[in-house]
């Protein structure tokens, strides 16, 4: 059975913290949130190319298959971040990645489905504890109104399509690099999303660059190289409870920056999900093997 390369949950774990202050850099991007996107994918694309070479994963063309592959994650992912970041703009930032993030417990469950075996009892603890936690975080700060439910729901609409993103990329993985992928989807990514936001009728061009570069280098650059990378040696169940620290950062985030209360309740719910990962790192069973990385 192949094993998880050595730092792979720790690289999950840094990418998905960096991932949680990109609600926060779309705030303050000063674009529309699709050209937020466009430049998340697009800015980040240079890197990309120069870090898949110094570490000998150069960018090639693959077989048609893998090809297809990579241009559907990146059709999910472009769509999950027009939805997404429209969200951000209507709603919390805690609920905008809570929502957002429900694609976690979807790809988990995805992945035990796959299993064709029930979880085990710490398998079965570790999901609960992340749904009770979520579950807290959501009814202490979701305060549904009209005022954000729209954005709720297009947060929630994001976390569907990014489930889709994460599929293809596990599949991609198994015979794919991690930087040669995350380069292609970005591509096709940002090829999708500019005439969108062109037709959208958004502000394309910052004023100031600030907040956009660096949305791109914390969010696509060092978040999601690093998802990318782990999840093509970890189970979905981990990487699934792993990325629902996100919404306990991003919520310590939106109340930091704009005094978006967090309750007791937030803190019961972060210390459920801590307690889930905790558990998920014990030995598992019933779950199908991790794949292995192409080198």
């Amino acid at each position: 059975m192949p094993t998880p390369h050595r730092f792979a949950f720790a690289a999950l774990l840094v990418g998905s913290t960096a991932l949680a202050f990109g609600p926060w850099f779309v705030r303050m991007s000063g674009v529309g949130p699709v050209a937020a996107g466009f430049w998340r994918l697009g800015l980040a694309l240079p890197f990309l190319f120069a870090i898949a070479r110094a570490t000998g994963q150069p960018v090639h063309w693959p077989g048609r298959r893998l090809a297809g592959i990579a241009i559907v994650a990146g059709f999910f992912f472009a769509a999950d971040l027009a939805a997404w970041h429209a969200g951000i703009h209507l709603t919390k930032l805690g609920n905008a990645t809570l929502f957002g993030n429900s694609s976690s417990l979807i790809f988990a469950i995805w992945g035990l489905w796959m299993a064709r075996r029930a979880p085990s009892v710490i398998q079965a603890a570790a999901l609960g504890l992340a749904i009770v936690g979520a579950g807290l975080l959501m009814g202490s700060s979701a305060e549904l109104s009209l005022r954000n439910v729209r954005g709720d729901l297009l947060a929630l609409f994001a976390g569907l399509l990014y489930t889709g993103y994460l599929i293809a990329v596990q599949r991609a993985r198994q015979s794919l690099a991690a930087l040669p992928m995350l380069f292609i989807a970005s591509a096709f990514g940002a090829a999708m999303l500019l005439p969108l936001s062109l037709g959208l009728g958004e502000q394309v061009l910052p004023a100031d660059w600030t907040f956009v570069i660096i949305l791109a280098l914390s969010s696509q650059v060092l978040g999601q190289s690093l998802l990318v990378y782990a999840i093509g040696s970890l189970p979905p169940l981990v990487v699934g409870l792993t990325l629902l620290t996100q919404p306990a950062i991003s919520a310590l985030v939106g109340w930091l920056a704009y005094g978006e209360t967090l309750s007791p309740l937030d803190w019961v719910g972060a210390a459920a999900i801590a307690a889930g990962l905790v558990l998920v790192r014990l030995p598992q069973r019933g779950l199908r093997a991790p794949v292995e990385q192409p080198s």
